[in-house]
């Protein structure tokens, strides 16, 4: 859950979004030292007039400003790519749960583990209780277990909606006549706030997003229980 004032991204709670910190901080020192540079050769410039023919004329330097853009868009596109396949990668996945999206909320199907499905509906203000945040909270939370793959299958009902969470590292977007899918795992347990990331119409901001993560044993009493309930 973010923090006011905070600055920077919220605490990884997977390990995608971990390998998405760790390139956000290998990106921004990239640019640092980029930044600085050019800075450097400006100030040279500007206070001890650095230059001369063989900066401003010369076919060695030509070569460097060409190679060396080309060299570290390589270095930054490495890990990017790795990433890209990490998020795309679901090895024998423990659970399926398909998402699908809705003017103005969202429904759940379990369909691997004690198949039943439920809406989830953002809480009225007037309705929320002590601790609960405005605008997030739901009357019923998308439930998975800690550490284990989860493979998401996420569609749309009517418009284009997005199944975004910050804290997982996940942004999918929910197309009607398309299914598409995301691996997720999350490492700890807790509640995970997110929010529809699609301008879907006059209600797009209240259809938030709560996935709370509990050991295996919670999972399958709660599991239980939603089965009998519907």
């Amino acid at each position: 859950m973010a923090h006011p004032f905070q600055f920077g991204f919220q605490d990884a709670a997977s390990p995608v979004m971990e390998e998405l910190l760790y390139f956000h901080d290998h990106t921004l020192m990239v640019v640092l030292l980029i930044s600085v540079f050019v800075l450097y050769i400006i100030m040279g410039m500007v206070t001890t007039k650095l230059t001369n023919k063989f900066i401003l004329d010369s076919q060695e330097i030509e070569i460097v400003w060409t190679l060396l853009p080309a060299l570290i868009l390589v270095f930054i596109a490495l890990p990017s790519l790795r990433i890209l396949y990490l998020t795309d990668e679901i090895n024998q996945p423990w659970l399926t749960i398909k998402t699908i999206g809705h003017q103005w909320y969202w429904s759940y199907e379990y369909t691997d583990y004690n198949s039943f499905s439920f809406d989830s509906y953002m809480i009225p203000s007037q309705d929320l209780l002590p601790g609960q945040f405005r605008l997030l909270e739901t009357d019923h939370r998308m439930v998975v277990p800690v550490e284990s793959p989860v493979r998401m299958l996420i569609s749309a009902d009517d418009v284009l909606h997005s199944w975004a969470i910050p804290s997982l590292g996940i942004k999918v977007d929910a197309v009607p006549g398309r299914l598409n899918q995301m691996g997720l795992m999350i490492n700890r347990s807790g509640v995970f706030y997110g929010q529809c990331s699609e301008i879907c119409g006059a209600n797009h901001s209240f259809m938030p997003i709560v996935v709370e993560a509990v050991p295996q044993e919670h999972f399958k009493s709660w599991s239980t229980l939603m089965l009998k309930n519907t």
